[in-house]
């Protein structure tokens, strides 16, 4: 690498990687990923994407890198096979590459369909509960110190951090958690989800088909993102950052504490 100085410098890039995941043999998506926790990412794909109702309809999912050494023209498999009788059907093929963007967008189905079959349990956060994930946030050694070029997210119950997975779009790590979250049984009802990326209208969808019913990134929220958490009554929290934030839907989620912002007398 050369630097603003024209000088050479060391510098680590992420290793992007295409996986293309097919269930029963049937090629179904390609995502780009750093393929850090790869079984618990297509689980959760399935979840999101409303494919698979239960991981007891999943008898294996297993990953190659080898088969294309992870280059996009030749990417690694996933061969997810359900059980018998599951009666799971692949939508057809559209050749689609979920790549590193943030546009993905919903790739199979209308997800806002489902949104009104919503419950969230009526769960809160503290606002000291909010300033200590977000502190441990800071404290986490990650790819986006030493590279950039990644996205982050977490499960937190109160403070202490459950999961967290880095990559290189913040679809593929949502996924991740909610795979790792459906595989160990995990519930949401007193969890909160955190992203680094702006809180759009999947993200927000996502979150709430996790259970989780408060969510917070350090960026912004979009509008349909905003009026979606307003209709789930989801706790959407943005710009979260050392002891600054905005609490932008259902505020009564957060115990509020605001004498934490006074200075010391």
């Amino acid at each position: 690498m050369i630097n603003e100085l024209g000088e050479r410098s060391a510098s680590q890039i992420p290793a992007e990687r295409a996986l293309t995941i097919y269930l029963d043999k049937k090629e179904l998506v390609t995502l780009m990923t750093l393929g850090a926790a790869p079984e618990w990412l297509v689980l959760g794909f399935l979840r999101n994407q409303n494919l698979v109702e239960s991981v007891d309809q999943i008898e294996s999912i297993t990953v190659d890198w080898s088969i294309g050494e992870g280059e996009v023209g030749e990417p690694g498999v996933a061969a997810v096979k359900s059980r018998l009788g599951a009666d799971l059907t692949a939508p057809p093929s559209a050749d689609r590459v979920v790549t590193t963007g943030c546009g993905q967008g919903s790739v199979f189905g209308d997800l806002m369909q489902h949104i009104d079959h919503i419950q969230l349990p009526p769960a809160q956060v503290t606002q000291a509960e909010l300033y200590g994930l977000v502190n441990a946030i800071r404290l986490q050694e990650t790819t986006y110190k030493s590279s950039g070029s990644v996205h982050a997210c977490a499960l937190f119950q109160g403070e202490k951090m459950l999961m967290f997975v880095e990559d290189v779009g913040r679809h593929n790590a949502v996924d991740t958690i909610a795979g790792w979250m459906w595989m160990h049984d995990v519930s949401g009802e007193d969890k909160v989800f955190y992203t680094t990326g702006r809180l759009t209208s999947e993200m927000v969808i996502k979150s709430a088909q996790m259970g989780v019913p408060v969510i917070v990134s350090r960026s912004g929220i979009t509008q349909m993102g905003r009026d979606l958490a307003e209709r789930l009554g989801l706790c959407a929290i943005g710009r979260a950052t050392h002891k600054r934030f905005l609490c932008f839907s259902a505020p009564e989620r957060l115990i509020w504490q605001p004498e934490l912002n006074k200075p010391p007398s």
